[in-house]
């Protein structure tokens, strides 16, 4: 097998894979080879991203979309049958799809707290439980959660989400032991502030609410990285797709911060 094609013959799903991070892992994914479905709620999206990308797929692999709401068990279940039966047994996985929501917690109700742990854990559960049968009956699996620094650490404002991030990491923990000894690694890739939606939508909240331009608004996000500035996409799929490689066999049971010294694991 040629050098960097060693996801030939393995299919990814990505969920949240129309835009931003869930797009450049796409892009990594084909690149090393592998065939690739898209999962999200937008199918426009996903027909977009699909075709951006349809130039870096290889021979002998494919590309497609499912449209599904990760929340919603039968949709998932759908979209996993649909892709399977189109491009073969899912093998890696990779929960990126996510949602972030700011309040201060005294405004935080219950729909919002809801919401915040429906997108970002327990669509995590929902698909990892889809994808897990295919993995046991081949006997290799790889499972990669985008989370965030927001899982590792505390923000104000956001403590919905942290909630949900923090339970990312430990079901990634939990379900990397479980699946030790069955050649199927669980881990974490956890994001500081990225260039992405949910980034534009809270510099776009913070203008709202405190009268600060946009390239203040930016400049306050990216002085949390000691590196003084957002992380990109590219780097956040570099990661990923790295830890989907064959050679990250080793790897499991790890959150690993994607935010230039930010938050340092240990």
């Amino acid at each position: 097998m040629a050098q960097g094609l060693d996801l030939q013959g393995r299919h990814a799903l990505v969920t949240g894979g129309g835009r931003g991070i869930g797009a450049a892992i796409a892009r990594q994914l084909l690149d090393a080879g592998a065939s690739v479905t898209l999962v999200g709620r937008d199918g426009a999206a996903l027909d977009a991203a699909a075709g951006a990308l349809a130039s870096h797929v290889v021979a002998g692999a494919a590309l497609g979309i499912a449209p599904a709401d990760i929340t919603d068990v039968d949709a998932v279940a759908g979209a996993f049958a649909a892709a399977t039966s189109a491009r073969g047994p899912v093998t890696v996985l990779v929960n990126n799809a996510g949602q972030a929501v700011s309040a201060p917690f005294g405004k935080t109700d219950l729909a919002l707290w809801q919401r915040m742990l429906d997108v970002n854990l327990t669509g995590t559960f929902v698909c990892t439980q889809a994808a897990l049968p295919a993995m046991l009956d081949a006997g290799w699996g790889r499972i990669v959660n985008v989370a965030s620094t927001a899982g590792l650490t505390g923000y104000g404002y956001v403590s919905a989400y942290c909630a949900a991030k923090h339970g990312v990491i430990g079901l990634t923990r939990a379900l990397a032991l479980e699946l030790a000894a069955k050649g199927i690694t669980v881990n974490a890739v956890c994001p500081g502030y990225t260039e992405t939606d949910i980034v534009r939508d809270a510099v776009a909240n913070i203008v709202a609410k405190t009268g600060r331009t946009q390239a203040e608004a930016r400049a306050e996000l990216s002085a949390r990285n000691p590196q003084k500035r957002l992380v990109q996409p590219e780097e956040v799929a570099d990661a990923v797709a790295w830890l989907c490689r064959p050679a990250a066999s080793a790897m499991t049971g790890q959150a690993l911060p994607v935010a230039g010294g930010e938050v340092m694991a240990g």
